[in-house]
């Protein structure tokens, strides 16, 4: 059971404030929905939740453990913000075996059947990230946050880029990691996918919660 203790965080760059004095407590098996406009606070939100940065005010907790004082980073987390980063001149499946090195918890099969899960072909995997899409950046950034089953997975717009097969996979994928326990935190400009998969919608504005439903 995994559980992430907002308290009163408030985050300034360059002197202006951007995200304002936000509470929340999050709990495994929970989809959580952030919804705003660009600019409201959404992925500063999640960069906090994850570690990326540190809250100016407040404090932040992840099972009792505050980060930036007894964590660096959430010890199990899964993250896909804005655009996927990989190595252009390696292929999809290097890619994910060069990021499951790093704690070396899942083997071959695993990446494999991630690779599956998200659309990903053999063939396609075996092909130079250079060389592919949009759509299939796309789906190798969700590969990589949910390939080793982490207790948060963070998905900035998972369905950016995505046809409508794609956009199902995501749904799945969301509703597959909820049943496994994880807690998912995530945004979508397409409110009918978040109504749909979040358990509880949380609206920012201004860096600001000014409702939940």
């Amino acid at each position: 059971m995994t559980t992430i203790k907002i308290d009163n965080v408030s985050k300034k760059i360059k002197g202006v404030t951007v995200i304002h004095n936000v509470s929340l407590t999050l709990s495994s098996g929970e989809v959580i929905g952030l919804r705003g406009v660009n600019g409201s606070g959404k992925t500063m939100l999640m960069r906090l939740i994850a570690g990326l940065i540190l809250p100016t005010e407040g404090s932040i907790e992840i099972d009792g453990k505050q980060l930036g004082k007894e964590l660096t980073f959430p010890e199990s987390i899964g993250l896909l913000l804005e655009n996927p980063a990989f190595l252009d001149s390696y292929s999809g499946l290097q890619n994910l075996q060069m990021l499951a090195e790093i704690r070396n918890d899942i083997n071959m099969t695993r990446i494999q059947q991630v690779l599956t899960a998200v659309g990903l072909s053999s063939e396609a995997s075996k092909k130079k990230y250079k060389k592919y899409s949009l759509g299939m950046k796309q789906r190798l950034g969700i590969a990589g946050a949910v390939m080793e089953q982490p207790d948060i997975v963070i998905l900035d717009e998972p369905t950016n880029s995505l046809d409508t097969d794609g956009v199902e996979l995501v749904k799945n994928i969301v509703r597959h990691e909820k049943e496994r326990g994880a807690l998912v935190v995530m945004t979508c400009h397409d409110t009918s996918i978040l109504d749909e998969l979040a358990d509880k919608i949380y609206y920012l504005e201004n860096g600001s919660i000014v409702r939940s439903s």
